[in-house]
């Protein structure tokens, strides 16, 4: 099972205020951890949202929004993507993440393709494999 992890924002990080030394430490020892038990897919941190935009879809209406954007705590300021066993496990893993006081991360499970049922074809099966295939072949290091 996939899982992202969404670290919520907060004002310093909607402010741009970057992690001390410390905190990048501990976090870079978290994600090792992650990376040694064979879990983590990616994981980032994200600019504040002043840098950002958002794109409303109404009709065929297309309206871009530039950041910042308000209600910090409806915000995301960064992500884990793993893949475990059950969200018992990842609820575990991340009670250990190196969080501030005012954090709050967001567990949500990532679709598979067998949770579509029916209406993924076997041709809309194999020409989403395609693709998965040929990104990551493009992304190859």
């Amino acid at each position: 099972m996939r899982f992202i992890v969404m670290v919520k924002a907060n004002e310093d990080t909607e402010a741009g205020v970057m992690p001390t030394e410390a905190e990048l430490t501990a976090m870079g020892k978290f994600n090792e951890e992650l990376v040694k038990s064979g879990i983590l897919l990616a994981g980032e941190g994200l600019h504040p949202s002043s840098k950002g935009a958002r794109i409303r879809f109404s009709g065929g209406q297309r309206t871009v929004i530039d950041g910042p954007f308000t209600e910090a705590k409806e915000l995301i300021a960064g992500f884990w993507l793993l893949q475990v066993g059950s969200k018992e496990e990842i609820i575990e893993w991340m009670k250990r993440a190196p969080m501030g006081d005012d954090a709050e991360l967001e567990i949500r499970q990532v679709f598979e393709a067998d949770d579509f049922g029916a209406e993924l074809t076997p041709e809309l099966r194999e020409a989403e494999e395609r693709l998965r295939a040929q990104a990551a072949e493009q992304h190859k290091g």
